[in-house]
């Protein structure tokens, strides 16, 4: 499944990711590497929490790159 994430450099230089469609779902790391090693771990853990708790889980994207 693929998601949307956001990735912003804290003021003191951290990587932080955001998953929007997983409500909380959040993690950090020192480079943008590690950053999404943490946010795929932390993603993978909330979807088997939701699967665990017979939550939906929400629907991955789809989407189309058009270069114009």
């Amino acid at each position: 499944m693929k998601y949307r994430i956001f990735i912003e450099q804290d003021e003191d230089g951290m990587f932080v990711a955001e998953v929007p469609s997983l409500s909380g779902c959040i993690s950090q790391g020192n480079t943008r590497t590690e950053v999404l090693l943490n946010i795929k771990e932390a993603m993978e853990g909330y979807i088997e929490s939701l699967k665990n708790h017979n939550e939906p889980i929400p629907p991955p994207i789809s989407e189309e790159i058009i270069e114009v």
